[in-house]
């Protein structure tokens, strides 16, 4: 479904109130602890070639490759010679911390260049009759399970954070909750949350955190389960341990970062006329030129402009649901266009009958107008029958430890509290 601009408007709405085989070793925490990193010099990554004197460079913003090559004491000859070799276009696009290591022989001449693009890739030219080739160097990371939870006090961003978690978890664990639970108006304090998620390593240093594998989200004391499966096409989704997908054939709502400004309301004043008009949709206040995406999949059945409803887009979804999406400032696709969920349809604008840029977005069931933040959406499809005991095996093992970390959690903070009370 992540894009910068995507992810600031994600953090907003948040701020306010194949086989699943690891290491034998987790990371495992009932309260938050920093992972101590280890510091790693690149530069002893690999040990110099024997006869051969290596320097390094290190990208920095605003550097090419022939200044590079100059602070290595290279010519432009060297420069030409490696750019314009078979695999020379690689060199093109640099990125600021990239390593460069040449390997220089007692004549001066470049024997090997090895262009560290991170700690998992690497290209590495050798030089061969005054040619150079290159071949390609990947390392996989060691992945590890970390174990985190939470009780929320404020946001979900905010107790998230409190609990240790990177934003791009954070990001994660909303998407896979957020057709169940509103994060802006469902969130309560006291809900809480637990989940099992990737850790990535490289000779002891962290990487990154990669996917959530399992997790749980309880919210006004109901409780959600999910859990990540990868089928045999190769395709991950989240689904509950029953094997239904955690996706709902529609989004909630279509924009990431709104505020209701008016909502679904069959006796509403209408702020232009004033007079009683029946106000068949959610108005969602963002700001102009926000991403409105399709709910659902579907055909774009009409487009175009009016004076009362501005710039518009109808999507139909089978014969049941159509969505309209009104007061755009620019419409993204066309009439008979097929759409996918969460594609991009519009941008939020003021055109027509509005006091303001914002989004007015219906919903209606076999032609009849229904609150979009109310109606009960339809499930997409279960896990297919024939990776349901594929599902089975791969997951089960996961749900169990995530309930083996809670289950001891809960009994070090049960003998916590009987120790405070002695």
């Amino acid at each position: 479904m992540l894009a910068a601009s995507i992810s600031g408007c994600l953090f907003a709405l948040l701020m306010y109130p194949q086989d699943n085989s690891y290491t034998k070793r987790q990371i495992t925490e009932s309260i938050p602890i920093v992972v101590q990193e280890q510091s790693s010099d690149i530069s002893n990554s690999a040990p110099p070639e024997l006869g051969l004197f290596w320097k390094e460079q290190k990208v920095a913003k605003g550097d090419s490759l022939s200044l590079l090559f100059q602070r290595a004491n290279l010519s432009a000859t060297d420069v030409y010679r490696v750019s314009s070799s078979k695999s020379g276009k690689s060199l093109r696009n640099l990125f600021p911390g990239e390593i460069f290591r040449f390997g220089i022989d007692t004549q001066g001449q470049l024997e090997e260049l090895h262009y560290i693009k991170s700690p998992l890739e690497s290209l590495i030219f050798t030089h061969n009759n005054g040619t150079y080739s290159a071949q390609k160097h990947l390392r996989d990371p060691e992945i590890l399970l970390s174990y985190r939870q939470g009780v929320i006090a404020d946001s979900l961003y905010l107790s998230a954070k409190k609990a240790n978690l990177p934003d791009k978890v954070i990001m994660e664990l909303a998407n896979i909750f957020g057709w169940d639970i509103d994060f802006v108006f469902d969130i309560r304090p006291g809900d809480s949350f637990s989940l099992l998620f990737e850790d990535r390593y490289i000779d002891g240093e962290k990487l990154s955190s990669g996917n959530i594998m399992a997790a749980s989200f309880t919210n006004r004391g109901k409780t959600y389960q999910a859990v990540r499966y990868q089928n045999s096409k190769g395709l991950s989704n989240y689904y509950t341990p029953e094997g239904l997908s955690m996706r709902k054939a529609f989004l909630r709502t279509p924009l990431d970062i709104f505020r209701i400004s008016s909502g679904f309301n069959l006796r509403r004043k209408h702020p232009i006329h004033k007079k009683i008009k029946a106000h068949r949709g959610v108005d969602y206040a963002a700001p102009r030129g926000t991403p409105v995406y399709a709910a659902g999949d579907g055909k774009v059945i009409a487009t175009g402009y009016t004076k009362a409803n501005g710039n518009y887009v109808f999507i139909q979804h089978g014969q049941t649901y159509v969505t309209k999406y009104l007061h755009l400032n620019n419409k993204k696709v066309r009439k008979g266009q097929t759409v996918r969920q969460r594609q991009l349809v519009g941008t939020v604008g003021s055109t027509g009958y509005a006091t303001g840029p914002h989004l007015h977005y219906e919903f209606l069931v076999n032609g009849v107008h229904r609150n979009p933040r109310t109606v009960k959406l339809p499930q997409a499809l279960p896990i297919a029958q024939t990776e349901k005991q594929a599902f089975t095996r791969r997951t089960a093992p996961v749900l169990a430890q995530l309930a083996e970390y809670q289950a001891a959690t809960r009994l070090a903070s049960t003998q916590g509290d009987n120790a405070s009370a002695n």
